[in-house]
């Protein structure tokens, strides 16, 4: 009995420590997370006069990024998000603002596609025009890094760095003998010869068909990218090509000088002292330094404060079912659609997409948010990095469909995919008995393989909604059924060869995607506004979900290993998907 008396009071001990341990991290975090919102709200950047605007890249780059306390507060991980948005929106201030001299970009590990890049080498072009300088350093330079950075009018590497030009790559990974080991057979129903997405649970490696797509596209994505490289350096392609054969990541720095492929070797000391000189000050005299962050709170110029107001819409992520503001959730978006409808001091909408798709059920709801739409004022897509199957379903009926050279779109196909477990349940003894009271009562029953009947109905089922994507893409882009039949059949196209068989109207990226809004909508002085609104710090305590801590928490872990990452946040997502989808397979990086 004593015995027994003891395990209690040893056992209530141990719930009071562990709610004293428990409730001391939480309010850890509360008073963690107050800290930040104060310490937010106090500090103002202050622009001084001969600064120098420095963009580091580092990270992983988005179209938007909202702000997270409470996962900073968890300090997991080094690959923060980088927003496109803000770095376009500094480039441009720093144009116009006489107390920036000019921009030194920094270039670290990051990952982005070429699109991004692209957006803001053109930008960056742009602010060549006011006759500041732009420098480029790196201790190592990758290939993303590498093509935004011969932009500028120096290009400098670390005297015991790298520059990596190793061409363009897609390795994805195959799934079928991993689930015929385990005894899972993913049952297949698909349109179109191209979508590839559902060969990872069908064969062992690409198709023909397959490889003769990613073939196309990566050539004529890497063929741009070296283009605008041998512009801004004076070498070659063919040259370009040469030396990538070499593997100049291994070569030394002399290696890199010698080919033009940079200006000269310095260390980063080295550098800031450069820049010391450009700005015009003294070497012992401080260099100030204004970040991307900094700027997003100095006043823009150029800043109209006219009623007239267009839109900039913003739809990144996978396609999905739901209400929720992460991701493209069709319900959330479609509200946020009909408020900009509604709203008469919009008078055109500017919809950005970046996706690579998702539900097909979800991309027709909102495609018929965005006709809706159409019917009232000017809608112009300006297409991201991807803009694929689903991503290309929701933009197909805009007045107006504006892509980089790389980014990724077409895709015009669907699949369905259903697990047979029957031979994983035989494995593990488990059988199952059944009464129903129609034929079909039991479809779904994951434990037994479809009848052929069954796979007939669904097979009619994914075919009728290829139809409709279809004849949703010809109607908006004003092509015959035959026509876009040609060039659909799941097939991924890039945006320069997309504007050649008619699936965009022009290449370009946010900026001329709103003058043409502009131009659509008769309006020459317009104020910007940006949607969804950006949520404060204190909502996104309260959005913050057990996914956003348990990614940080794997980026932590595997590091710099996104692929990895990429490859179990794509089995997660299996059992969350619709069952019919309109997506593309890949994601392609330029690392």
């Amino acid at each position: 009995m004593k015995d027994f008396f003891k395990s209690v009071l040893a056992s209530i001990l141990g719930v009071l420590i562990s709610s004293f341990i428990i409730g001391g991290v939480l309010a850890l975090l509360f008073f963690g997370f107050i800290g930040v919102l104060l310490s937010s709200s106090s500090d103002t950047f202050i622009l001084k006069s001969n600064s120098v605007l420095t963009i580091r890249l580092t990270g992983i780059m988005k179209d938007r990024v909202v702000e997270n306390p409470i996962l900073e507060l968890f300090n997991l991980g080094e690959a923060k998000e980088m927003a496109l948005t803000d770095i376009l929106s500094a480039i441009k201030k720093a144009k116009d603002n006489n107390d920036i001299k000019g921009i030194y970009i920094s270039s670290g590990y990051f990952m982005a596609p070429s699109a991004s890049l692209a957006e803001i080498r053109n930008q960056l072009s742009d602010f060549k025009e006011s006759g500041k300088f732009i420098v480029a350093y790196a201790d190592d330079y990758t290939q993303g890094g590498y093509f935004l950075s011969t932009i500028a009018d120096k290009v400098i590497l670390n005297p015991q760095g790298s520059l990596n030009l190793q061409g363009l790559s897609v390795s994805p990974t195959f799934y079928k003998g991993l689930l015929d080991k385990i005894g899972v057979e993913m049952q297949i129903f698909k349109v179109g010869t191209y979508k590839s997405a559902v060969e990872p649970f069908m064969l062992d490696k690409m198709s023909d068909a397959n490889k003769e797509q990613v073939g196309s596209y990566i050539n004529d994505i890497w063929s741009t990218l070296l283009g605008r490289i041998s512009e801004s350096r004076g070498i070659p392609v063919e040259r370009l090509n040469q030396i990538t054969d070499t593997l100049p990541a291994f070569q030394e720095g002399e290696f890199s000088v010698k080919n033009h492929l940079v200006d000269t070797l310095m260390y980063e000391s080295e550098v800031r002292q450069y820049l010391k000189s450009l700005v015009g000050i003294k070497d012992s005299e401080k260099l100030n330094i204004a970040s991307v962050t900094d700027m997003v709170t100095v006043g823009d110029s150029q800043k109209s404060k006219s009623s007239d107001q267009i839109a900039i819409l913003y739809a990144e992520g996978s396609i999905v079912s739901g209400s929720k503001p992460t991701d493209i959730n069709d319900r959330y978006l479609i509200k946020e659609i009909e408020k900009l409808q509604d709203d008469d001091n919009i008078k055109a909408v500017v919809f950005r997409v970046n996706s690579p798709g998702g539900s097909a059920y979800a991309s027709e709801q909102i495609w018929k948010a965005v006709e809706d739409l159409k019917a009232k004022k000017p809608v112009v897509v300006s297409m991201g990095n991807y803009a694929a199957s689903g991503g290309y379903y929701i933009s197909s009926n805009a007045s107006k469909i504006y892509a980089q050279p790389t980014t990724i779109t077409g895709s015009i196909g669907i699949f369905g995919m259903f697990p047979n477990m029957a031979a994983l349940t035989n494995k593990v003894g488990l059988t199952f008995d059944n009464v129903k009271t129609n034929k079909f009562s039991d479809y779904g029953d994951v434990t037994r393989p479809m009848s052929e009947q069954e796979k007939a109905i669904l097979q009619q089922y994914v075919e009728r909604g290829y139809k409709l994507f279809l004849s949703r893409c010809a109607e908006g882009r004003n092509l015959s059924l035959d026509a876009l039949e040609k060039i659909a059949e799941g097939r991924v196209w890039t945006g320069k060869q997309a504007l050649e068989i008619g699936l965009v109207d022009a290449i370009g990226g946010l900026d001329d995607a709103l003058k043409e809004a502009a131009k659509l909508a008769d309006i020459t002085d317009y104020s910007i506004g940006e949607y969804p609104k950006q949520v404060s710090p204190f909502e996104a305590l309260f959005r913050t979900q057990t996914d956003d801590i348990a990614t940080r928490a794997l980026k932590e872990y595997l590091g710099s290993d996104f692929h990895l990452l990429k490859t179990i946040k794509d089995i997660k997502d299996l059992k969350e998907q619709d069952f019919i989808q309109a997506r593309m397979p890949y994601d392609l990086q330029l690392n």
